[in-house]
């Protein structure tokens, strides 16, 4: 039996995959009831779960109308790329402080990110936008574990999720994306698995320049 906490995930998980993907465009306007329709659920876990995504910043809550997708606007992307560029700037530093000194995830964990670097960035180069955004949220998760800081691994997800709201109605209107994606997952994780600060952080600076490419233009 499925508990209606459990339910009201799966809900969430399921409309942020929607929006993600497009197929909730931003300004889009709907009800609990028409979303418990959808899915074929009852009211209560749908309305805990379009809270939860409202808290995430990705719907904005209605009075008395019901919720609609959060538009972000360049001037947002631009401010969530300084933030996180300000919190792993935070992060290297920290480490430097303590000599570079950084425990690694075990073995396990390190193949798991492996595999989801190996699966987006072969996405990236294809253009394939469904199949990266999966797993380039769960590739940077995983490797959030090296901070060992679930706030600081929390802060990050919720950032690159509102990114990736943003960035797919822009990335969804050209013509070719192949070659155009971030695709340096798994030289990221080379340098992080050798220790090798310097490298990581102007691999993340690239990679924040390079998002930003979506808004100032290359």
């Amino acid at each position: 039996m499925i508990r209606r906490s459990t339910l009201r995930a799966q809900v969430a998980t399921a409309l942020r995959d929607e929006i993600l993907a497009g197929r909730l465009p931003t300004g889009r306007d709907f009800t609990v009831k028409e979303i418990a329709d959808q899915y074929g659920v009852s009211a209560t876990p749908v309305r805990e779960a379009l809270v939860d995504l409202a808290a995430q910043g990705l719907l904005d809550m209605e009075q008395h109308r019901g919720f609609r997708v959060h538009e972000f606007s360049p001037a947002d992307f631009r401010a969530m790329i300084d933030a996180r560029s300000l919190v792993m700037e935070g992060v290297f530093r920290w480490i430097r402080q303590r000599g570079g000194i950084v425990e690694l995830p075990d073995r396990d964990a390190l193949q798991s990110v492996r595999r989801r670097a190996v699966a987006a960035e072969r996405a990236a180069l294809l253009g394939d936008l469904d199949i990266l955004i999966g797993y380039d949220l769960r590739y940077w998760r995983e490797l959030g574990g090296v901070v060992h800081n679930p706030y600081v691994r929390d802060f990050l997800d919720r950032v690159r999720v509102q990114c990736w709201a943003f960035a797919v109605p822009v990335l969804r209107r050209e013509e070719k994306l192949a070659g155009r994606l971030w695709a340096g997952h798994c030289t990221l994780l080379d340098a992080v698995e050798k220790l090798d600060l310097d490298g990581a952080q102007r691999l993340l600076t690239a990679y924040n320049a390079h998002a930003l490419t979506l808004v100032d233009g290359p």
